[in-house]
């Protein structure tokens, strides 16, 4: 495994001739490759969510689903750090491909103990029976891991400082296409596999079409454009960052990425902290979306999907509007930009919670907007992370990011601690929480855009 993971070595130079033509076709495929790379990694991503309703059918609670829905979140948060740390000194074409295998057969496990022989109390507890969902999604978001940061590597040696921005913004729209597709998938499935076997269209189904989606992504991506005979992407593009040397092309030790470009960085954290609240909106509306629609608003669960869907979705051109906003209007200002977008949030996570009108059409409207809104944000942050550390150190840096996004904003904020409030105050509790979360993101925001502007001062 680890010859397999070895960055590849420089191979020999190319003819100057052949040069501009061989960047242009493999700028191309390694961006489809890790494009449609981490789309599938977003078919694993929700499954258990969407396997909610279903669950609760079963006699399993709010709290129980959000106990083991918090595993992925754990897992993930800390797996995008410390696997960012090894993606760094490994080969990003081979770390993308494996995770996303592996990943996939992890799928297929959960479904296998979500299926009626396990839930139906028989073989273990329902008690028990939780816990190894958690394990297993515990182990799901540790793999699913291995996805951000070898993409992250990819587009910083592929792509030049001044592109590097609206390349990020529509490779970022890759979740959202894998997050949005989930839920027609898994309505296909259950669909043709029926209701008594709805785990099939849920888990087994999205992990064979990732399995697929991996080999593909394996034959597109390449590590480095040194690997190919081709000069850094700095060289090629004459696209120089003010401190860039020699040795922005040399790779760091493990203890210069952490403790010198990571751990020590004020602005990493400021970001870090915001990421959190951000993230609690991101999955507090997303993952819970499914169940609401269905438990406080009586939706079937075909109708739940498409709202899921249509949020997800609605984050494509939301991404790409926020990202040429935030490079055109606001000068490239990223966290002043993200300001704007979580303030104009709360008015339709409000709309999305009370519904005047109690009106269908009203709920899938907020969402669309809400997903319209927020996933801006998220995007710009991972472009704060790659823009403040070394592109040696991106990986961990947008690894960094993670542990706050997933760890805390994800696993604690918006599966347990909504759960729990949801579960014991009802959904009113919990959309509460989410407005709470909206302001405090604003707040820490405002705070890493100042300490953003002195960076650049100092820097």
């Amino acid at each position: 495994m680890r010859s397999l993971l070895t960055p590849p070595p420089a191979a020999p130079p190319l003819p100057e001739e052949q040069i501009p033509s061989t960047y242009r076709r493999y700028r191309w495929q390694v961006f489809i490759g890790i494009f449609i790379g981490y789309a599938a990694y977003y078919l694993l991503r929700k499954n258990f969510q969407l396997a909610g309703p279903y669950l609760m059918d079963l006699g399993f609670t709010k709290n129980d689903l959000g106990i083991a829905m918090s595993g992925v979140a754990i897992s993930y948060g800390l797996s995008k750090f410390l696997m960012g740390t090894v993606s760094d000194r490994s080969n990003a074409r081979n770390f993308l491909s494996i995770g996303l295998v592996i990943t996939a057969l992890l799928t297929i496990l959960a479904g296998f103990f979500c299926s009626p022989a396990w839930t139906g109390g028989k073989i273990l507890s329902k008690e028990v029976i939780i816990y190894v969902w958690f394990g297993i999604q515990l182990l799901i978001g540790w793999f699913s891991g291995c996805g951000w940061p070898p993409c992250g590597r990819v587009m910083t040696h592929w792509f030049s400082l001044k592109e590097r921005g609206r390349t990020i913004a529509v490779w970022n729209v890759a979740h959202n296409v894998g997050g949005g597709l989930i839920a027609p998938i898994t309505a296909f499935g259950v669909g043709i596999f029926g209701l008594l076997h709805w785990e099939y269209g849920v888990f087994y189904l999205p992990a064979v079409i990732a399995i697929g989606v991996a080999f593909i992504a394996w034959l597109l991506i390449r590590d480095t454009p040194q690997s190919c005979g081709l000069p850094s992407i700095e060289h090629f593009k004459n696209d120089f960052p003010p401190e860039y040397s020699e040795k922005n092309e040399q790779e760091l030790t493990t203890y210069e990425i952490v403790f010198k470009y990571i751990l020590n960085n004020r602005v990493l954290w400021l970001v870090g902290i915001a990421n959190a609240f951000i993230y609690l909106l991101r999955y507090g509306i997303g993952d819970w979306a499914p169940t609401y629609l269905v438990e406080a608003k009586n939706y079937d669960i075909h109708e739940s999907a498409w709202a899921y869907f249509l949020y997800e979705f609605a984050a494509i051109p939301g991404t790409l509007v926020c990202g040429w906003l935030s490079d055109t209007l606001f000068k490239g200002k990223h966290a002043v930009t993200s300001i704007v977008f979580m303030a104009l949030t709360i008015p339709f996570l409000l709309l999305y919670w009370l519904n005047p009108l109690d009106a269908m059409w009203l709920d899938f409207l907020s969402l669309i907007i809400l997903g319209f809104l927020i996933y801006g944000p998220v995007m710009l942050i991972g472009v704060l992370a790659l823009e403040i550390a070394p592109k040696k150190a991106s990986g961990s840096s947008a690894g960094f990011m993670s542990f706050w996004g997933y760890f805390i904003g994800t696993a604690f904020f918006a599966n347990y601690l909504m759960g729990c409030i949801s579960h014991n105050f009802g959904w009113d509790g919990g959309f509460i929480f989410l407005c709470a979360g909206c302001v405090l993101s604003i707040i820490f925001l405002t705070v890493a855009a100042v300490a953003h502007r002195k960076y650049l001062v100092e820097k």
